[in-house]
């Protein structure tokens, strides 16, 4: 029985006509099974068109200010024009190349070129969403899911930062884009769409069109794997290839406003709903599960990060506790919309610990310097996250389980041990093809310009010496 994974962007990216009533009818007496006339919501239309937005606000200016704070102020600018850049390239490639490689039929890891620059997609193509019958304007998921890829690659800015080339960070997100991302967001989210499940012979064939992790029934409501694992693993191996800082565990490198990183995590958590509870493709009772999990989920975690820091440390501190909050939004992100409140709150709970430890412990035995803690909140989370998922899904622990297209209704028989070895499995699966990918693009574009920076350009600063402005003037 097939499964549903209830994520964002599985589109049809096909209209279906409406049949004559006559049609229709003779149809029935000959027992076929008609697939119902895919409308557009205005109401779904609406909130998707406010959903894209909200996640563009989580690059720019969100992610890029909870960074720009994060650095030292003679690396300000450069943090806030890498991910502005980036955010303005991904943009171009995402309508030029990207959005029909990765949401297209093809194969198991790569679409087709069918839609290059867009073509066929007009003001009247229907993508559906998770509903049989329903549909919404495909441009508004072009831009959903281009938003999507804009902010991973952002991510991924923070291991790297304070020491790399301008032009080492764009040709690398070029080539990590198009062997990374694009195969990533293909695996987890492309699917047939609902319409094309009329009954087990079509749900078969349907279902070998799918993704490869689609396939396999890995649950990702949002992007635990094919944005914050993908990205975090990204910045690790550039952390590694990139060496350490100069001076990294001797001068101070502390962030320099911490005020700009709260004014970004706010902003980030803002967005995140839209990311969230956009995700679910339509208004309905699902998107609001979703937007009540990332409201719960990021403020547990925020105080168990607070508390815990306070019991380590002796006092809690406003970094610790903005991080925490991040921690929570990364790992209930593939949850958001198959796990009930309970859950999202132990997972939030957990995350906030989870990510502490990340970022002080499992730095330390990684000895990378990973300069904002990347892989330490967006790794360590996510992968939290997304075998959690797994866990709390059950409908036993308050989760929707999976649904069955065929039969229209929540599938039975959930079984938490085989749903959590399939999301390990897709965990796996990201870290590895990200990694081997990573570790290739980073090695090429060392060997075509260089990664770093002189070492007196680092010292002076990225500011003036790559950009040749200042962030603050005295």
């Amino acid at each position: 029985m097939f499964k549903r994974l209830v994520m964002t962007g599985l589109l049809a990216l096909t209209a279906t006509m409406a049949a004559p009533g006559w049609a229709e009818e003779v149809a029935a007496q000959a027992g076929v099974v008609q697939a119902a006339a895919v409308t557009i919501n205005k109401g779904d239309n609406t909130w998707l068109m406010v959903a894209a937005t909200l996640v563009i606000l989580m690059s720019i200016p969100g992610l890029a200010l909870f960074y720009g704070g994060l650095v030292r102020a003679k690396n300000m600018l450069s943090v806030l024009m890498q991910v502005f850049t980036l955010f303005c390239l991904i943009t171009v490639l995402w309508v030029v190349y990207g959005y029909s490689l990765a949401f297209t039929e093809g194969g198991a890891f790569y679409g087709s070129f069918d839609k290059v620059l867009l073509m066929g997609v007009t003001p009247e193509s229907i993508g559906a969403t998770f509903s049989k019958g329903v549909g919404i304007s495909e441009f508004i998921f072009v831009v959903f899911q281009g938003a999507f890829a804009a902010i991973t690659c952002g991510l991924i800015v923070g291991g790297f930062a304070e020491r790399m080339k301008f032009s080492a960070v764009l040709l690398f997100a070029v080539i990590w884009f198009t062997f990374a991302y694009i195969p990533m967001a293909h695996m987890v989210w492309y699917w047939a769409g609902p319409d094309a499940y009329t009954d087990a012979a079509a749900a078969e064939a349907a279902g070998a069109t799918a993704g490869y992790l689609f396939q396999h029934g890995a649950l990702d409501f949002a992007g635990g794997t094919v944005v914050h694992i993908n990205a975090a693993v990204a910045g690790l191996v550039g952390a590694f290839m990139a060496g350490k800082r100069v001076g990294y565990g001797r001068d101070p490198m502390t962030p320099h406003s911490l005020t700009m990183t709260m004014i970004g995590a706010a902003l980030l958590w803002f967005g995140w709903f839209g990311f969230n509870a956009g995700s679910a493709l339509e208004a309905n009772g699902t998107a609001a599960l979703a937007l009540i999990n990332t409201w719960v989920a990021p403020a547990a975690a925020a105080l168990a990060w607070t508390f815990a820091e306070w019991l380590m440390k002796g006092r809690p501190s406003l970094l610790g506790a903005v991080s925490g909050a991040v921690a929570g939004l990364v790992a209930i992100t593939p949850a958001a919309g198959f796990v009930g409140v309970g859950g999202a709150l132990i997972i939030g709970l957990l995350s906030g610990v989870a990510g502490l430890w990340g970022v002080h412990g499992l730095k330390r035995l990684l000895g990378a310097d990973d300069s904002l803690d990347v892989f330490g909140l967006h790794g360590v989370c996510g992968i939290l996250g997304a075998v959690l998922t797994g866990v709390f899904a059950s409908p036993d622990l308050g989760g929707t389980g999976v649904w069955d297209y065929v039969t229209n209704q929540v599938a039975e028989g959930y079984s938490i041990l085989t749903q959590v070895k399939i999301q390990v499995i897709g965990v796996l699966v990201t870290v590895a093809w990200t990694g081997v990918v990573s570790a290739v693009a980073y090695k090429l574009v060392d060997l075509l310009i260089g990664l770093r920076v002189k070492e007196d350009a680092e010292r002076e600063g990225l500011d003036v010496t790559s950009h040749g402005e200042k962030a603050y003037s005295l």
